[in-house]
């Protein structure tokens, strides 16, 4: 096709780029994303405004194609600053509530407690203890405030951009790094997902980063590199699960460098693992029947749940995830058999895990974005037009930050649990520390609305008092198989206490108007609602309204 202009080229890729919006759009309902689905995101959009927008993008993207891409502080500079543009959001999935609860356990009673009683007094259900643990010291030195652990999170995903970077950098070159780094910022779901106190974002950084400090420890050798590797290692290992299977990534770099012949690839592995053995077997011996009884649950419960749960590839690989990006991961897979690059194989293997495997849920796949990522630049980098190659990349981008930006944070931020957080804001700006909060069943879905405490707990500074409502509990047979079965064995914290003064009273329920029972009504006798807390998105059967009662004489304040 050399007859034809770099401009024809421009136009075909600018052509396909909104095709491909389009595309999406009219076969949305292949989408069953649980979270950001297309069907429920664009029903409320506007999409005129966003394919004029796109417009303008795509001719940004032009412009931006022909300059050569800043280094990478730039990369680093902007996933912060796109980051930060999605914390406004609340906290959108009820797991938050477990690593809050855990994370306070360590801020109010200290780390040695937070050591000995995680898995007893602090109920730790299938998590392991890094990411509790780093949020406690979070909230114990700079104080419990959300932004602080926003700032945390938003830091790791931009360190991992930058760690993309550097493997591509380290495996091939700079261009296939600065390009996969780029097109980590071509998925809108993981943006979402940024601001969120959960563990997926700073589990894909871990495992990023045992990846890298692995590369670079074969590759150099010396305590320089083998040390930092092995800790790697050690905080990808407690970070979550799943990573214990995403870590045999590991081995198939060993075999591969193996390969390549360098004589001492066996010591300087051989080192990093031992140095991780020591580091992870004290803890694994000290909390042995903990992990055990998360095995067996995750082994009884969580594995075959995962077929009932789960999503698809397609709804994460084209939808949640820029289709130019996938179509680039495909075509790399010829080019690097083309090329019989051995080194293919590190940034492949946890696709063919994730494929093998069959774990389709959005959220499981995020640590493996970056190689996916990688594959993408991989295939891009068999582009010979430099400028073609930045447009591409800057239509991917763009283009993904529209849609985040105009259609899924709009969407997100009507998700009904921006209630507890506009609560929680409310509830800061009144006089008196002490707030009573009462939750009402909810007959209409599978949630424990106890778990609502703490994610409200997220968003006050109050000192709050709770105790659980057990007057409805569902089938225990359906509790056992409910992807949300961790809500009922939520276990009250000891330090949700009331002390003499009520600066106002909260109830929780998945209505606004839902009938109070007699209990709460002698709760709140004497005191008047002055606010009700509502939004709801439409889509979702399970509701979280907040209505704040205060006494009269406190109202004004």
């Amino acid at each position: 096709m050399s007859w034809l202009k770099k401009s024809d080229y421009i136009l075909i890729i600018s052509l396909f780029a909104l095709s491909a919006y389009f595309t999406l759009s009219v076969f949305s309902s292949l989408d069953n994303n649980r979270l950001t689905n297309w069907k429920w995101v664009f029903a409320s959009a506007d999409p005129a405004k966003i394919v004029f927008i796109l417009i303008i993008g795509l001719m940004l993207a032009y412009g931006l194609s022909k300059f050569e891409f800043p280094g990478p502080l730039f990369l680093f500079i902007l996933s912060f600053i796109v980051g930060a543009i999605f914390l406004q959001e609340s906290e959108l999935i009820l797991d938050s509530s477990r690593y809050f609860t855990q994370a306070k356990h360590l801020e109010v009673y200290g780390i040695r407690f937070f050591f000995t009683e995680w898995g007893k007094a602090i109920h730790a259900w299938t998590d392991l203890p890094l990411m509790p643990f780093l949020y406690g010291l979070i909230f114990k030195f700079l104080g419990e405030s959300r932004i602080y652990i926003q700032i945390a999170t938003t830091v790791l995903f931009s360190s991992t951009v930058l760690l993309t970077y550097l493997i591509g950098k380290t495996l091939w070159d700079e261009k296939v790094g600065f390009f996969a780094a780029l097109m980590l910022l071509g998925m809108p779901y993981l943006l979402t997902q940024v601001p969120l106190m959960l563990v997926d974002i700073p589990t894909m950084f871990f495992l990023t980063l045992a990846i890298f400090t692995f590369v670079k420890a074969l590759d150099q050798g010396g305590a320089k590199t083998i040390l930092p590797a092995s800790l790697a290692l050690f905080l990808a290992f407690f970070s979550k699960y799943s990573t214990w299977l995403m870590l045999s990534v590991l081995l198939v770099i060993f075999l591969i460098y193996l390969k390549e012949g360098a004589p001492k690839i066996i010591n300087r592995a051989g080192a990093v693992v031992l140095m991780a053995g020591l580091l992870i077997a004290p803890v694994v011996l000290f909390k042995f029947e903990v992990i055990q009884e998360q095995i067996q649950l995750l082994l009884s419960y969580q594995g075959p749940g995962l077929k009932r749960w789960q999503e698809d590839f397609v709804s994460t690989f084209f939808f949640q995830i820029h289709p130019f990006i996938t179509i680039l991961a495909g075509y790399s897979f010829y080019a690097a058999v083309k090329r019989r690059d051995l080194r293919y194989g590190i940034i492949i293997w946890l696709i063919l895990l994730l494929i093998l495997g069959q774990i389709e849920r959005a959220r499981y796949t995020i640590p493996v974005f970056p190689m996916f990522a990688l594959m993408a630049s991989y295939g891009a980098s068999r582009i010979k037009d430099a400028q073609i190659k930045r447009f591409i990349a800057g239509s991917i981008v763009i283009s993904s930050l529209v849609i985040a930006i105009f259609a899924y944070l709009p969407f997100v931020q009507k998700i009904s649990t921006v209630n507890l957080k506009e609560a929680g804001e409310y509830l800061n700006s009144i006089e008196g520390e002490n707030i009573d909060v009462c939750v009402l069943p909810n007959k209409k879905s599978m949630i424990n609305p106890s778990v609502f405490v703490p994610m409200l707990d997220i968003f006050t500074h109050k000192q709050i008092c709770f105790h659980p409502d057990e007057s409805f509990t569902p089938p225990q047979e359906k509790i056992n198989t409910s992807s949300l079965r961790f809500t009922w064995e939520y276990k009250n914290p000891p330090y949700y206490t009331l002390g003499n003064d009520k600066a106002a009273m909260v109830v929780i329920s998945n209505e606004p108007d839902e009938v109070l029972p007699e209990r709460i009504k002698q709760k709140i006798e004497g005191y008047h609602l002055v606010r009700t807390f509502k939004t709801h998105e439409g889509i979702f059967r399970s509701k979280v309204c907040v209505r704040i009662y205060r006494l009269p004489e406190l109202r004004r304040s």
